[in-house]
């Protein structure tokens, strides 16, 4: 059990950021203002949120315009896609039971 409880990631234990990566997994890329309605939560929870999650290379952060108005993009990284699976397979590991 011990074994299992490493992968459990401490980055994901937030729902917000669980939500942000789960939607990430899903879509290739989302943004801003979609991620904010998915999770309903407002501009500076997410902001925070990404924010750790880019810190630790987890998504990726592209910014452009369309017309005079920043668009940002997300998606998640190759680590960060890694990273959720194990994570995802501790969880199903420890309600499964199976050490």
């Amino acid at each position: 059990m011990k074994d299992i409880i490493k992968n459990i990631n401490k980055l994901f234990d937030h729902r917000i950021r669980l939500g942000i990566m789960s939607a990430l997994m899903v879509n290739d890329t989302l943004d801003f203002n979609t991620l904010k309605e998915l999770l309903d939560v407002t501009d500076g929870n997410l902001a925070s949120h990404i924010k750790a999650l880019e810190k630790a290379d987890y998504i990726k952060i592209r910014k452009s315009f369309i017309g005079k108005k920043t668009n940002t993009k997300y998606n998640a990284t190759h680590l960060g896609t890694l990273e959720f699976k194990k994570h995802l397979t501790a969880l199903e590991r420890i309600i499964n039971n199976k050490p």
